[in-house]
């Protein structure tokens, strides 16, 4: 059985001026990365006009190490209808270096439903989270000069809340201490750093709308305040306008391809359960100005990645999403029903029945944004039919449109039918997307709305510096902002071994912190944290140039 990484090495691409081809885009439209990748530049995307594309999002429910393959079965449901010929327009978050290293691996889907070249993807692809990390490095170092030079600002060193960024998972970073060089080696402080895709850069980068509003966005960044509360931003150190000219090219949306030849935006990659886990506003954008159908993803489950794209990226970009994709599979229910890991290989329709409680809270979840749901059971070859039955026969009484699907060993074919289903839903025109809550709801009842509404708590409790950060950031003007909560993907609950569809519990909310730039607020929930850290053996380990040039053992 060929890796993931055998089959991409496989694949005979076609060069990305025909992909580009497909969405009506010629050659001296795209600004080509070597023969199989290239960028869309955003003016050319804004010169077309009149086709406007139908939206649909493709979430899941939390995640387990038995694995759901929610990218999977965006590309597989992206390649069956261009199989169908409904002229689809796959977007997808760009792979981190750190989970590529550390315990999840890549993040471009698996088996024959792949987005390629694979490897380029999975590592330096054309440098937008080098460009992103190089900004972020650019105003972590103005900030540092601020102070070290006469602090005209009044910025307190005591209170800096602008942290490093790298794109690694390396823990030994988290809390740091900086300034240790002597008179000349600048102010010494603490400090730390977040991986790049929690940087609130990223997230800015993800929610622009061009290089203007872009750089209006860098120079909102909150970097800090005074010793009297006052805060201090990116635009009062000038550092705005060098940040955009580092990514003055990483803005421009990534086209490739599937292994089924379909167009692919690759861009932007916040993670969900620290960030608002989409991909980029302006690569969405670009679909549904190219394509007929955009099949787009959203971060882990739909508690996390589904409600902030309904509630920062769709409400931010005027989207309308016209359906959901939750996919689970028979051996994740097995696990949110009790069933270890090791003990997966076994028929156990009684624990399926209970971890349906997963997929049903996640159900109910999307119809509260005025969205259809679908759901797609991602078929193993461990899955017996006794248990496949079991979940029609759940999702049948949940009155929820419900297929079996094979995106991992056929190109396109194994998700024929999910994609019938998802036209036959998108064309019948039900759905009617509206945020979770109005802008002008208070910051701690937005939290407490995400809550009770979508985790299923019976409350939420905040510490002294949440509660005071809360009242910081609505007297700084960004009580209209939406929440955006950090919060274990494992679970509903802010603990990650409550599995299932727990009850019974509250959000504990330790610190509230502003991202002025992307126009949301963040709330960190349980042990959360924004820089990772590598397993006792990472997939690092395993990978290797072989003696013909070729990587090997990337996942």
């Amino acid at each position: 059985m060929l890796t993931d990484i055998e089959i991409a090495q496989a694949a005979e691409l076609r060069p990305i001026t025909e992909i580009a081809e497909r969405v009506g885009l010629g050659p001296d439209e795209i600004e080509t990365y070597g023969r199989y990748k290239a960028k869309v530049p955003l003016d050319i995307v804004r010169a077309r006009t009149g086709r406007e594309g139908k939206l649909v999002l493709v979430t899941g429910i939390n995640p387990t190490p038995a694995g759901e393959g929610k990218s999977t079965v965006s590309v597989g449901l992206a390649d069956a209808l261009t199989l169908r010929e409904r002229n689809p327009v796959l977007c997808l978050r760009e792979p981190s270096l750190g989970p590529v290293f550390g315990i999840k691996g890549g993040a471009t889907g698996g088996g024959y439903s792949q987005v390629v070249p694979m490897a380029d993807i999975n590592l330096h692809f054309t440098g937008d989270f080098h460009a992103i990390t190089s900004a972020h490095a650019l105003l972590s170092a103005m900030l540092d000069n601020h102070l070290f030079r006469p602090n005209d600002l009044g910025l307190d060193h005591r209170q800096i809340t602008w942290r490093r960024a790298v794109d690694m998972n390396d823990r030994a970073l988290r809390h740091i201490v900086i300034g240790l060089g002597g008179r000349t080696g600048g102010i010494p402080r603490e400090d730390g750093f977040v991986i790049t895709a929690a940087s609130e850069i990223m997230a800015i980068f993800c929610l622009a709308d061009g290089l203007q509003d872009l750089t209006e966005r860098l120079s909102r960044i909150i970097v800090g305040y005074t010793r009297e509360g006052e805060p201090v931003r990116a635009g009062q150190l000038d550092a705005q306008g060098a940040m955009t000219v580092l990514l003055k090219e990483a803005v421009n949306p990534n086209l490739v391809q599937t292994l089924g030849r379909t167009p692919a935006f690759i861009h932007g990659g916040p993670f969900a359960n620290i960030a608002h886990g989409c991909n980029s506003l302006s690569a969405t954008r670009a679909g549904l100005a190219l394509g007929d159908i955009v099949v787009t993803e959203a971060g882990f489950g739909a508690d996390l990645g589904a409600e902030k794209f309904f509630d920062i990226k769709a409400r931010f970009g005027g989207l309308d999403p016209r359906a959901a994709v939750v996919v689970a599979t028979v051996r994740a229910l097995k696990m949110h029903g009790g069933v270890a890991r090791d003990a997966l290989g076994g028929e156990d329709v009684d624990a399926v029945r209970r971890g349906f409680a997963n997929l049903q809270g996640h159900v109910e979840n999307v119809r509260k944004f005025g969205v259809p749901p679908i759901v797609a059971l991602n078929r193993f070859a461990s899955d017996t039919r006794a248990e496949t039955d079991a979940v029609l026969e759940l999702c049948r009484e949940l009155d929820v449109p419900v297929v079996e699907a094979d995106p991992h060993s056929r190109i396109g074919e194994g998700c024929l039918e999910l994609a019938d289903l998802v036209c036959d839903v998108v064309e019948n025109g039900d759905a009617a997307y509206r945020p979770l809550y109005p802008s002008d709801m208070g910051l701690a009842q937005k939290i407490e709305t995400v809550a009770t509404e979508i985790y299923g708590a019976d409350g939420v409790d905040f510490a002294p510096a949440a509660a005071q950060g809360l009242e910081r950031l609505e007297a700084i003007g960004m009580g209209t902002a939406p929440v955006c909560i950090a919060k274990t993907q494992y679970s509903f609950s802010d603990d990650p071994t409550l599995l299932g569809r727990p009850s019974g519990f509250r959000i504990a909310v330790r610190e509230v912190v502003p991202s002025a730039g992307a126009g949301f607020v963040v709330a960190k929930t349980g042990e959360i944290m924004t820089m990772p850290g590598l397993s006792a053996r990472p997939a690092a380990v395993g990978m290797q140039v072989n003696e013909d040039g070729e990587i090997v053992g990337l996942a």
